[in-house]
């Protein structure tokens, strides 16, 4: 049998390298945020002739028209994403019409949205509360569901923490590709994160309900032991499960079109690293609360079992 929980240190070291760097690009260049927490409007323009204006001069009506600091993206090969402070609809209105009359190009507005700071600022409250509500909500769930094993509080928290994992590589991830590519945290971020969050915590109790039927089955057994061979007895589903939904995205990844593709890309870096956190992570975890290894850790030689 493959004794994975033998590697448990090495696999929270890899959680580690790969969370650090997200966690130093959040440190220095924070995380991007689109309008609807900050505040401002978005202005997405096509043109359907392929001539696409040059950013300086979209810039500059901007700033005639007395809206500061737009920031302008390209989109595809035919379309620009202009966001800025707040403007109601007239002024956008004069933007288009002038951009219109002295390039001498068509735009088409495929999308407008203005959203005021105040409303932003609750959206991001509300947000925050969301996430913190769902990670205590599972936390009791887990701890209901396994009570008639001992420590059952173990599992809600191993879960959270295995959550906490998965949270801290899609942040990272968002702020180092935001800073590269210039996507910003939006509503939708905030989906994704949702649904990773629901699909960690999915396989996780999967895993952990194993544990909890194989110490029935099994009473002799020692911790370490049953916990590895509750991991592998998952280890097909948990993975054949994910790569299901892996694939799902990888097409629309692909196929989906620029409008869904940070959406797409969040959801498949979180997926992947809920399926990790759960088999290599969250039951690694109860081993180490089990044996109370952190009393050796700072000791030669290997943990002992308690």
């Amino acid at each position: 049998m493959i004794n994975i929980v033998s590697k448990r240190y090495w696999f929270f070291a890899l959680s580690l390298l790969v969370i650090l760097p997200g966690m130093i690009a959040l440190a220095l260049w924070g995380l991007p945020v689109g309008i609807d927490f900050s505040g401002g409007s978005l202005l997405d323009l096509r043109f359907p002739g392929g001539l696409v204006p040059p950013a300086a001069d979209v810039l500059r009506l901007y700033d005639e028209f007395g809206v500061a600091d737009p920031i302008v993206q390209s989109v595809g090969t035919d379309g620009l994403l202009v966001r800025s402070k707040t403007m109601d609809d007239a002024t956008k209105g004069l933007i288009v019409a002038a951009l219109e009359e002295r390039l001498a190009l068509t735009a088409e507005v495929q999308r407008f949205e203005s959203v005021g700071p105040a409303i932003g600022a609750e959206v991001a409250q509300r947000a925050a509360l969301a996430v913190a509500v769902a990670a205590l909500g599972i936390l009791a769930y887990i701890t209901y569901a396994f009570r008639k094993i001992e420590n059952a509080h173990r599992y809600g928290l191993a879960a959270i923490i295995a959550l906490l994992h998965d949270v801290a590589v899609v942040v990272g991830v968002e702020a180092i590709l935001g800073h590269f590519l210039g996507w910003e945290v939006d509503s939708l971020f905030l989906t994704a994160l949702l649904t990773v969050i629901g699909f960690s915590v999915h396989d996780t109790i999967v895993v952990f309900d194993r544990i909890r039927e194989n110490r029935r089955l099994f009473r002799r057994l020692d911790y370490e032991t049953l916990v590895n061979h509750s991991i592998v007895q998952t280890l097909d589903r948990s993975i054949n499960t994910q790569l299901t939904v892996m694939f799902t995205l990888v097409a629309l990844l692909l196929f989906g079109g620029v409008t869904t593709q940070h959406f797409v890309t969040v959801l498949l870096i979180g997926v992947f690293s809920g399926t990790y956190s759960s088999i290599f992570n969250a039951a690694q975890i109860l081993i180490v609360w089990e044996n109370r290894e952190w009393r050796t850790w700072f000791r030669r030689g290997r943990p002992a079992p308690a």
